[in-house]
């Protein structure tokens, strides 16, 4: 009596399918955290080059001699945009003919993007600076 050995049928066409959908959904889930990854590396990048920046056009206003009041505002090159905003918070009256001295309140806000891709961040600090001579 011969034997003949046991016929292996392999996978049918559904499990094909079934397995194929299901390698589909997972790499769709590893691409969209890999994208999101990079999305928030980018956004990461610019928040920490808008800081420098912002605290570079402190150091800026923070050495003017005497630091003048107001709101300014301009491009920064690169997509960001900057507004300060320079306010006396006290000051110290001076003698007539001689220079005073007033606390600022300095902010400096660094935009950058468009829509709802639009971010921002925004330094704010007080300097001591100098006023403009009392008329005698």
């Amino acid at each position: 009596m011969r034997r003949d050995p046991p016929q292996d049928g392999g996978f049918s066409l559904l499990e094909v399918l079934v397995a194929l959908l299901i390698t589909g959904i997972a790499f769709g889930a590893l691409f969209q955290g890999a994208l999101g990854g990079l999305r928030a590396a980018d956004i990461s990048g610019r928040t920490e080059e808008a800081l420098s920046r912002a605290r570079s056009r402190i150091a800026v206003l923070g050495q003017a001699s005497p630091i003048v009041a107001g709101d300014r505002q301009g491009e920064d090159g690169g997509g960001y945009r900057w507004q300060e905003r320079v306010a006396p918070v006290s000051q110290r009256a001076a003698a007539p003919g001689s220079v005073g001295t007033a606390l600022y309140r300095i902010e400096v806000r660094m935009s950058w993007g468009e829509g709802s891709a639009a971010r921002s961040v925004t330094l704010e600090t007080k300097r001591l600076g100098s006023t403009p001579p009392a008329p005698p």
